[in-house]
């Protein structure tokens, strides 16, 4: 999958809510049609379902993309931390700063 940079992330993300608020008020207003008693059709009280069963759709298919691009990047940056870590640890690297750190304490 290929790498997105945070930004676009986020804006996947902040689109991702703003449909699903879109699907929210389209089963609000079709319930607000339903209610007021002059769509009597069966059809018309199946609407409301029809909506929610495209927007779980549309979810199961763009978080499944999203699930795997969060666990590429989580592998990725993984990697990084170990690196960091290993180079914290390394004891060629730790050997100034303890000589460092015995130079300051008998100072």
């Amino acid at each position: 999958m290929a790498a997105i940079d945070v930004t676009q992330k986020v804006e996947i993300y902040e689109t991702l809510s703003s449909l699903n608020m879109a699907f929210a008020g389209i089963v609000q207003h079709l319930q607000t049609l339903h209610k007021t008693g002059l769509f009597k059709s069966e059809a018309a009280k199946l609407f409301p379902g029809f909506a929610l069963e495209l927007q779980a759709e549309f979810n199961q298919q763009f978080l499944e993309d999203l699930h795997q691009l969060e666990l590429d990047e989580w592998g990725h940056y993984g990697k990084v931390r170990d690196k960091w870590e290993k180079h914290l640890r390394d004891p060629d690297d730790g050997a100034p700063r303890a000589r460092n750190a015995e130079r300051l304490s008998s100072a």
